[in-house]
Protein backbone atom coordinates (compact mmCIF):
# COMPACT_ATOMS: atom_id res chain seq x y z
CA UNK A 1 0.00 0.00 0.00
CA UNK A 2 1.43 3.66 -1.20
CA UNK A 3 1.42 6.66 1.13
CA UNK A 4 -1.22 8.10 -0.53
CA UNK A 5 -3.78 4.74 -0.57
CA UNK A 6 -3.06 5.11 3.52
CA UNK A 7 -3.86 8.75 3.73
CA UNK A 8 -6.75 8.27 1.45
CA UNK A 9 -8.14 5.38 3.68
CA UNK A 10 -7.37 8.04 7.06
CA UNK A 11 -9.22 11.05 5.70
CA UNK A 12 -12.40 9.02 4.61
CA UNK A 13 -12.51 7.58 7.63
CA UNK A 14 -12.05 11.36 9.63
CA UNK A 15 -14.53 12.94 6.97
CA UNK A 16 -17.14 9.97 7.20
CA UNK A 17 -17.13 7.92 9.88
CA UNK A 18 -15.93 10.21 12.22
CA UNK A 19 -17.38 13.51 10.46
CA UNK A 20 -14.75 15.72 12.02
CA UNK A 21 -15.06 19.16 10.35
CA UNK A 22 -12.50 20.07 7.30
CA UNK A 23 -10.01 21.85 9.33
CA UNK A 24 -9.62 18.85 11.46
CA UNK A 25 -9.43 16.46 8.89
CA UNK A 26 -6.76 18.56 6.88
CA UNK A 27 -5.02 18.86 10.12
CA UNK A 28 -5.05 15.47 11.29
CA UNK A 29 -3.51 14.21 7.28
CA UNK A 30 -0.90 16.92 7.43
CA UNK A 31 0.29 15.38 10.54
CA UNK A 32 0.33 11.75 9.45
CA UNK A 33 1.85 12.61 6.07
CA UNK A 34 4.45 14.26 7.89
CA UNK A 35 5.56 11.41 9.98
CA UNK A 36 5.33 8.54 7.47
CA UNK A 37 7.47 10.32 4.97
CA UNK A 38 9.84 11.10 8.07
CA UNK A 39 10.09 7.55 9.32
CA UNK A 40 9.67 6.01 5.57
CA UNK A 41 6.51 4.42 6.26
CA UNK A 42 3.99 3.23 3.73
CA UNK A 43 1.44 1.13 5.15
CA UNK A 44 -0.42 0.71 8.13
CA UNK A 45 1.49 -2.29 8.90
CA UNK A 46 4.46 0.14 9.55
CA UNK A 47 2.16 2.53 11.67
CA UNK A 48 0.72 0.43 13.62
CA UNK A 49 4.59 -0.95 14.52
CA UNK A 50 5.15 2.11 16.12
CA UNK A 51 6.39 2.58 19.81
CA UNK A 52 5.96 5.67 22.31
CA UNK A 53 9.96 6.08 21.54
CA UNK A 54 9.37 6.62 17.82
CA UNK A 55 6.32 9.41 18.49
CA UNK A 56 8.82 11.01 21.22
CA UNK A 57 11.85 10.23 18.76
CA UNK A 58 9.23 12.34 15.77
CA UNK A 59 8.07 14.92 18.20
CA UNK A 60 11.66 16.25 19.63
CA UNK A 61 12.41 16.76 15.00
CA UNK A 62 9.34 18.68 15.19
CA UNK A 63 10.25 20.74 18.63
CA UNK A 64 13.99 21.29 17.52
CA UNK A 65 12.28 23.21 14.37
CA UNK A 66 10.47 25.02 16.50
CA UNK A 67 6.84 23.47 17.24
CA UNK A 68 4.76 25.39 20.07
CA UNK A 69 3.93 23.52 23.00
CA UNK A 70 0.10 23.93 21.95
CA UNK A 71 0.96 22.55 18.50
CA UNK A 72 2.66 19.44 19.78
CA UNK A 73 0.09 18.98 21.95
CA UNK A 74 -2.51 19.13 19.25
CA UNK A 75 0.06 16.95 16.73
CA UNK A 76 0.37 14.58 19.22
CA UNK A 77 -3.19 14.08 19.65
CA UNK A 78 -3.43 13.50 15.85
CA UNK A 79 -0.65 11.12 15.74
CA UNK A 80 -2.65 9.15 18.31
CA UNK A 81 -5.27 8.74 16.75
CA UNK A 82 -3.42 7.85 13.55
CA UNK A 83 -1.57 4.85 15.14
CA UNK A 84 -4.93 3.51 16.98
CA UNK A 85 -6.84 3.14 13.78
CA UNK A 86 -3.67 1.54 12.15
CA UNK A 87 -3.93 -1.26 14.52
CA UNK A 88 -7.29 -1.46 14.39
CA UNK A 89 -7.31 -1.31 10.10
CA UNK A 90 -4.39 -4.68 11.21
CA UNK A 91 -6.69 -6.78 13.41
CA UNK A 92 -4.88 -6.01 16.69
CA UNK A 93 -7.11 -6.92 19.38
CA UNK A 94 -5.58 -3.97 21.52
CA UNK A 95 -5.48 -0.94 18.95
CA UNK A 96 -4.80 1.54 21.75
CA UNK A 97 -2.24 4.34 20.92
CA UNK A 98 1.52 4.28 22.47
CA UNK A 99 1.58 6.20 26.10
CA UNK A 100 3.58 9.17 25.37
CA UNK A 101 2.51 12.52 27.64
CA UNK A 102 2.12 15.55 25.88
CA UNK A 103 3.56 19.11 27.08
CA UNK A 104 2.23 20.78 29.56
CA UNK A 105 -0.59 23.08 28.85
CA UNK A 106 -1.18 26.39 30.32
CA UNK A 107 -4.76 26.73 29.97
CA UNK A 108 -5.67 30.41 28.75
CA UNK A 109 -9.05 32.06 29.12
CA UNK A 110 -11.07 32.70 25.48
CA UNK A 111 -10.94 36.80 25.36
CA UNK A 112 -14.37 37.81 24.75
CA UNK A 113 -15.53 41.46 23.06
CA UNK A 114 -17.85 43.69 24.44
CA UNK A 115 -21.30 43.48 23.30
CA UNK A 116 -20.79 46.88 21.49
CA UNK A 117 -17.69 45.90 19.72
CA UNK A 118 -19.33 42.68 18.39
CA UNK A 119 -21.80 45.21 17.01
CA UNK A 120 -19.21 47.52 15.34
CA UNK A 121 -17.26 44.63 14.07
CA UNK A 122 -19.77 43.18 12.58
CA UNK A 123 -21.36 46.61 10.73
CA UNK A 124 -17.86 47.69 9.85
CA UNK A 125 -17.14 44.84 7.88
CA UNK A 126 -20.44 45.43 6.26
CA UNK A 127 -19.38 48.99 5.54
CA UNK A 128 -16.13 48.22 4.09
CA UNK A 129 -16.31 45.42 1.68
CA UNK A 130 -15.70 45.78 -2.06
CA UNK A 131 -19.41 44.98 -3.21
CA UNK A 132 -22.14 45.33 -1.17
CA UNK A 133 -23.96 41.86 -1.05
CA UNK A 134 -20.55 40.69 0.14
CA UNK A 135 -20.06 43.33 3.06
CA UNK A 136 -24.21 41.88 4.03
CA UNK A 137 -23.19 38.42 3.65
CA UNK A 138 -20.17 38.97 6.06
CA UNK A 139 -22.48 40.56 8.50
CA UNK A 140 -24.80 37.98 8.57
CA UNK A 141 -22.13 34.95 9.55
CA UNK A 142 -20.82 37.24 12.38
CA UNK A 143 -24.12 38.13 13.56
CA UNK A 144 -24.78 34.38 13.78
CA UNK A 145 -21.69 33.73 15.28
CA UNK A 146 -22.42 36.21 18.18
CA UNK A 147 -25.85 36.22 18.22
CA UNK A 148 -26.01 31.87 18.32
CA UNK A 149 -22.93 30.88 19.51
CA UNK A 150 -22.07 29.24 16.22
CA UNK A 151 -18.63 27.96 15.16
CA UNK A 152 -18.06 29.10 11.92
CA UNK A 153 -17.95 26.24 10.22
CA UNK A 154 -21.34 25.46 11.24
CA UNK A 155 -22.84 29.27 10.18
CA UNK A 156 -20.78 28.36 6.67
CA UNK A 157 -22.86 24.86 6.66
CA UNK A 158 -26.15 26.27 6.54
CA UNK A 159 -28.22 25.14 3.75
CA UNK A 160 -31.34 27.31 1.46
CA UNK A 161 -33.51 25.10 3.30
CA UNK A 162 -32.66 26.46 6.59
CA UNK A 163 -34.49 30.14 5.60
CA UNK A 164 -36.10 32.22 6.23
CA UNK A 165 -34.82 32.21 9.74
CA UNK A 166 -37.39 31.37 12.63
CA UNK A 167 -36.74 32.16 16.08
CA UNK A 168 -34.71 28.75 16.48
CA UNK A 169 -32.41 27.18 14.54
CA UNK A 170 -31.04 23.81 14.41
CA UNK A 171 -27.41 22.97 13.62
CA UNK A 172 -24.86 20.37 13.57
CA UNK A 173 -22.48 20.34 15.32
CA UNK A 174 -18.81 18.74 16.15
CA UNK A 175 -19.25 14.65 15.90
CA UNK A 176 -22.63 15.20 14.22
CA UNK A 177 -24.56 15.85 17.49
CA UNK A 178 -27.38 18.30 16.66
CA UNK A 179 -28.86 21.40 19.00
CA UNK A 180 -31.19 24.19 18.97
CA UNK A 181 -30.39 27.88 19.17
CA UNK A 182 -32.08 30.71 19.27
CA UNK A 183 -32.34 33.48 16.64
CA UNK A 184 -32.13 37.05 17.45
CA UNK A 185 -34.29 39.79 15.38
CA UNK A 186 -30.83 41.53 14.40
CA UNK A 187 -29.98 38.06 13.04
CA UNK A 188 -32.91 36.78 11.21
CA UNK A 189 -32.80 40.21 9.53
CA UNK A 190 -29.51 40.23 8.33
CA UNK A 191 -29.66 36.89 6.55
CA UNK A 192 -32.95 37.73 5.28
CA UNK A 193 -31.36 40.73 4.13
CA UNK A 194 -28.09 38.65 2.62
CA UNK A 195 -30.62 36.18 0.89
CA UNK A 196 -32.02 38.70 -0.95
CA UNK A 197 -28.80 40.69 -2.01
CA UNK A 198 -26.86 37.27 -2.93
CA UNK A 199 -26.21 37.12 -6.75
CA UNK A 200 -26.06 33.32 -6.47
CA UNK A 201 -29.49 31.51 -6.54
CA UNK A 202 -29.93 29.26 -2.85
CA UNK A 203 -30.96 26.22 -4.04
CA UNK A 204 -32.33 23.83 -0.49
CA UNK A 205 -29.03 22.02 -0.84
CA UNK A 206 -26.50 24.42 -1.33
CA UNK A 207 -24.83 26.35 1.46
CA UNK A 208 -26.46 29.95 2.08
CA UNK A 209 -23.30 31.82 2.40
CA UNK A 210 -21.36 32.08 -1.23
CA UNK A 211 -17.62 33.09 -2.04
CA UNK A 212 -17.47 35.68 -5.19
CA UNK A 213 -17.75 33.28 -7.64
CA UNK A 214 -20.44 31.14 -6.63
CA UNK A 215 -18.32 28.63 -4.41
CA UNK A 216 -19.37 27.76 -0.56
CA UNK A 217 -17.55 30.51 1.01
CA UNK A 218 -14.53 29.59 2.56
CA UNK A 219 -13.88 30.28 6.64
CA UNK A 220 -10.33 32.36 5.79
CA UNK A 221 -12.52 35.08 4.12
CA UNK A 222 -14.53 36.12 7.02
CA UNK A 223 -11.58 35.81 9.56
CA UNK A 224 -9.69 38.08 6.96
CA UNK A 225 -12.62 40.75 6.85
CA UNK A 226 -12.92 40.55 10.60
CA UNK A 227 -9.33 40.80 11.24
CA UNK A 228 -9.49 44.25 8.98
CA UNK A 229 -12.18 45.19 10.84
CA UNK A 230 -10.33 44.72 14.54
CA UNK A 231 -7.40 46.56 12.59
CA UNK A 232 -9.75 49.94 12.04
CA UNK A 233 -11.40 49.77 15.78
CA UNK A 234 -8.19 49.19 17.58
CA UNK A 235 -9.16 45.88 18.97
CA UNK A 236 -6.47 42.83 20.07
CA UNK A 237 -5.59 40.05 17.87
CA UNK A 238 -7.30 37.55 20.12
CA UNK A 239 -10.61 39.55 18.71
CA UNK A 240 -11.67 36.48 15.68
CA UNK A 241 -14.27 35.85 14.42
CA UNK A 242 -14.39 32.73 16.96
CA UNK A 243 -14.34 35.34 20.02
CA UNK A 244 -17.72 36.52 18.57
CA UNK A 245 -18.89 32.41 20.18
CA UNK A 246 -17.01 33.03 23.53
CA UNK A 247 -19.01 36.73 23.83
CA UNK A 248 -21.97 35.07 23.10
CA UNK A 249 -21.00 32.45 26.13
CA UNK A 250 -19.74 35.21 28.61
CA UNK A 251 -22.63 38.04 27.96
CA UNK A 252 -25.40 35.07 28.84
CA UNK A 253 -23.13 33.51 31.67
CA UNK A 254 -23.44 37.19 32.90
CA UNK A 255 -26.89 37.56 32.26
CA UNK A 256 -27.67 34.60 34.53
CA UNK A 257 -27.86 31.99 32.58
CA UNK A 258 -27.10 28.70 33.90
CA UNK A 259 -24.17 26.58 33.19
CA UNK A 260 -26.64 23.05 32.11
CA UNK A 261 -27.89 25.59 29.00
CA UNK A 262 -24.93 27.14 28.19
CA UNK A 263 -23.65 23.40 27.37
CA UNK A 264 -26.74 22.70 25.46
CA UNK A 265 -26.59 25.94 23.67
CA UNK A 266 -22.59 25.54 22.82
CA UNK A 267 -22.42 21.81 21.94
CA UNK A 268 -20.38 21.25 24.38
CA UNK A 269 -19.72 17.18 25.19
CA UNK A 270 -18.82 17.83 28.28
CA UNK A 271 -19.47 20.47 31.04
CA UNK A 272 -16.09 20.54 32.02
CA UNK A 273 -16.14 22.74 28.57
CA UNK A 274 -18.78 25.35 29.51
CA UNK A 275 -17.33 25.93 32.88
CA UNK A 276 -13.96 27.45 31.91
CA UNK A 277 -16.77 30.16 31.04
CA UNK A 278 -17.06 30.94 34.69
CA UNK A 279 -13.66 32.58 35.24
CA UNK A 280 -14.18 34.40 32.08
CA UNK A 281 -17.14 35.99 33.43
CA UNK A 282 -15.16 36.51 36.73
CA UNK A 283 -12.19 37.81 34.89
CA UNK A 284 -13.99 39.98 33.37
CA UNK A 285 -16.18 41.59 36.21
CA UNK A 286 -12.56 41.58 38.10
CA UNK A 287 -11.26 43.68 34.48
CA UNK A 288 -14.47 46.00 34.53
CA UNK A 289 -13.66 46.81 38.56
CA UNK A 290 -10.05 47.34 38.34
CA UNK A 291 -10.69 50.04 35.31
CA UNK A 292 -13.69 51.57 36.59
CA UNK A 293 -13.52 51.91 40.46
CA UNK A 294 -11.09 54.74 41.63
CA UNK A 295 -9.63 52.50 44.54
CA UNK A 296 -9.12 49.18 42.91
CA UNK A 297 -5.87 49.41 41.69
CA UNK A 298 -4.49 50.45 45.38
CA UNK A 299 -6.46 47.68 47.07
Amino acid sequence: MSVAETLKIWRTHLAESRRRSPHTVRAYCTAAQRLMFARDLTSFEDIAGLEASDLRQHLAARRADGLANSSAARELSALKAFITFARAETGDPDPAAPRVRGPRLKKGLPRPVTPDEAVNIANLVDGTAEEDWIGTRDRAVLLLMYGSGLRIAEALSLTGRDIPLGDVLQVTGKGGKQRVVPILPVTREAVGRYAEECPWPISPEEPIFRGAKGGPLSPGLVQKAMAKARRALGLPDTATPHALRHSFATHLLGAGADLRSLQELLGHASLGSTQIYTKVDAATLLENYRDAHPRAKKN
